[in-house]
């Protein structure tokens, strides 16, 4: 069952909520299904590579101690050094866009392809943002900064903060259901192509070639740039919100 460009829908419970029966039923699209291979995936990476550390670290600890150092480094120059207690939850969430981006790699519908991951996502960036920043400055200076420079600017200010959740998670969503969509219509025009030429039992060989260059750009290419794009900006953001 697929609606569009829509996440399938793998399991349909039939049960509704009782007072939301106008939401529908309970059910598990491949979207949630799909985040949760990834989660999986990431929890036992993270188990079995931390599994016997040692003083003088052999290959597959110099590589994981490399990428941490490298994230609490980015953490740190985007952030400042005061703010290097956030590289886990930056490691983590540029790990995970990564991973869900590339996953269109192996045939898979990524989990950022559906809006509620990514708004999701930008939930949890715009908490951290006013959450870090009330604690930081406290709540009376915090709010005072929304009548700045001027009483009259505070309408725009919030309007300016409610937007950025929007613009994170529809840029990250547009990018990549852009991309998949794009893909999409290639492989079923390639696909007409060939049974065009050669008949509608012919393999579609025109499938071969082209797509895979494709894949290079909108997954390899612009997946992890987005994932970066996503985490640079949570890091700004957040820093901004405490300085």
């Amino acid at each position: 069952m697929e609606s569009g460009f829509g996440p399938r829908i793998v399991w349909d419970s039939g049960w509704k909520v009782p007072g939301l029966e106008f939401l529908g039923t309970f059910q598990i699209t491949e979207t949630v299904t799909i985040t949760w291979l990834i989660m999986i995936a990431l929890i036992v990476f993270a188990i079995l590579s931390t599994k016997k550390l040692e003083k003088i670290p052999k290959r597959r600890q110099l590589v994981l101690e490399i990428l941490v150092g490298a994230v609490n480094n980015l953490t740190a120059q985007t952030m400042g050094e005061d703010k290097r207690n956030f590289a886990p939850y930056m490691g983590t969430i540029l790990m995970f866009l990564a991973i869900a981006n590339l996953s269109g790699l192996i045939g898979l519908r990524p989990p950022t392809a559906d809006v509620n991951t990514t708004i999701g996502l930008a939930l949890m960036t715009f908490t951290m943002i006013h959450v870090n920043g009330v604690r930081k400055k406290g709540i009376g200076k915090y709010l005072k900064g929304f009548t700045e420079p001027l009483i009259p600017m505070l309408p725009l200010n919030i309007i300016g903060e409610l937007a950025t959740p929007i613009s994170l998670g529809f840029r990250l969503f547009g990018n990549i259901i852009g991309g998949l969509i794009i893909m999409n219509l290639i492989y079923s025009a390639l696909a007409g192509l060939s049974s065009m030429l050669f008949g509608p039992s012919m393999i579609p060989i025109f499938q071969a070639g082209l797509p895979a260059v494709l894949h290079v750009y909108f997954d390899l290419f612009a997946g992890v740039l987005q994932s970066f794009i996503f985490t640079m900006l949570t890091m700004v953001y957040v820093s901004m919100a405490m300085d």
